[in-house]
């Protein structure tokens, strides 16, 4: 009997994402993602793990969310615990695509602070989806304690997280405003004034921080 058309033959597809182009990779999970099998699953999983290109990694997470969450969730949740910092940070993006709350008490305060910049940064942005109603509050706390924290990027991707959370933040991050630390205060000034004018940009709010500590002030209004 003859496999119908549609069908996306495994061998074939496992060969084409070890393939040493990135377009072939790329294709082979297109069609993964094309045509869901619970057979790709573990594959796709670990070549995340891997995967040098980020386009290609791009359509790993996405053939991932057209599996059922009940097969690949459990699975990414036991990728959060790998060694390689690539493996955690790609299945903390995927669990953010996915958006199942069921992943939560897997993103642990240990993932949220990882000395890695990118799985931190992917803990931060997996939790504020997954983040129940009600522990947003607990998770501005965690988040807030990371204030200062390494280059622009990182700083950037922190304060959207904390943006994220809406109300909840704001005692943490008033707070934060007076901390000892300057780059701790600058951090907090500027997350404040892009979460009150968003189009301001991150690069505008940290410099206004800048000159707002420079002054003595914390910026607050009211």
């Amino acid at each position: 009997m003859t496999m119908p058309k549609e069908d996306t033959n495994p061998t074939r597809a496992f060969q084409g994402l070890e393939n040493s182009g990135s377009s072939v990779r790329l294709q082979a999970a297109l069609a993964v993602g094309a045509t869901p099998d619970p057979r790709f699953v573990d594959k796709l999983i670990e070549r995340c793990a891997i995967e040098p290109d980020f386009h290609v990694r791009e359509m790993l997470t996405w053939a991932l969310t057209r599996h059922p969450s009940s097969t690949t969730v459990p699975k990414l949740m036991g990728e959060l615990r790998a060694e390689r910092t690539q493996a955690r940070s790609q299945a903390l993006h995927t669990l953010s695509k996915i958006g199942d709350r069921r992943a939560w008490p897997a993103i642990t305060r240990a993932l949220l602070t990882d000395p890695d910049d990118e799985v931190a940064r992917s803990a931060w942005r997996a939790a504020v989806v997954l983040v129940p109603e009600g522990e947003e509050a607990g998770l501005a706390g965690v988040l807030a304690a990371q204030l200062g924290r390494g280059e622009r990027e990182t700083q950037s991707s922190l304060s959207r997280a904390l943006i994220a959370l809406g109300e909840a933040v704001m005692p943490t991050l008033r707070a934060a405003m007076t901390d000892p630390d300057p780059r701790v205060r600058q951090h907090a000034i500027a997350t404040e004034r892009l979460r009150r004018d968003p189009d301001a940009g991150f690069e505008f709010a940290i410099e206004e921080a800048k000159r707002v500590v420079a002054l003595g002030t914390t910026g607050q209004e009211g």
